[in-house]
């Protein structure tokens, strides 16, 4: 497969989307396992997100070792690429956080509505408050320490890349008009 796309290396386009998107999915699942509220509206968009960039860091994976291929070899670019699969485990975890977070509110949605068929607005439905806390709670967390692991396994991994890239490639002054 050619992994270019208008005469420019695919992973130099893609890489962009997954710094940037990873990030945020991780943000918007710490958002989400911790507000209910907003839980109930955007467990769909993050579950379709987290579906999605799994398979687009793999494409970004297999578009790099496609362009390591067609560049001098370097010790840096070993190292960047040997550190790009590492992203692979904390993708799979942000999808399994998202599932996750998915099923919980629809358990939730579903005792909303049984609740409110049963026209008893005095009735605790259940689960029970403390319940939803710790279910939330372990939901929170774990969205924090994914979306943590997920940013700073990118931030490895960007850092071996631009250093590959850049590092002896450009003067401390500038090189005249």
């Amino acid at each position: 497969m050619d992994y270019t796309f208008a005469g420019l290396p695919l992973h130099v386009l893609l890489v962009h989307a997954v710094v940037v998107l990873t990030p945020l999915l991780g943000l918007l699942l710490v958002v989400i396992a911790a507000w209910p509220a907003a839980r109930r509206v955007l467990w769909l968009p993050a579950l379709i997100g987290a579906m999605l960039l799994l398979p687009l860091g793999l494409v970004t994976i297999e578009a790099g070792k496609w362009l390591e291929q067609r560049v001098p070899p370097a010790p840096l670019i070993q190292v960047h690429t040997a550190q790009g699969e590492d992203i692979v485990p904390w993708l799979v975890a942000l999808l399994v956080l998202a599932v996750a977070i998915s099923g919980w509110a629809l358990v939730e949605r579903t005792v909303r509505r049984r609740g409110a068929a049963g026209g008893d607005a005095s009735a605790e439905p259940s689960p029970s408050r403390g319940i939803r806390f710790a279910v939330g709670a372990v939901l929170t967390v774990g969205a924090l320490v994914i979306t943590a692991g997920s940013t700073w396994t990118l931030v490895q991994i960007a850092e071996a890349g631009s250093r590959a890239v850049w590092e002896g490639s450009f003067s401390d002054e500038p090189l005249g008009d």
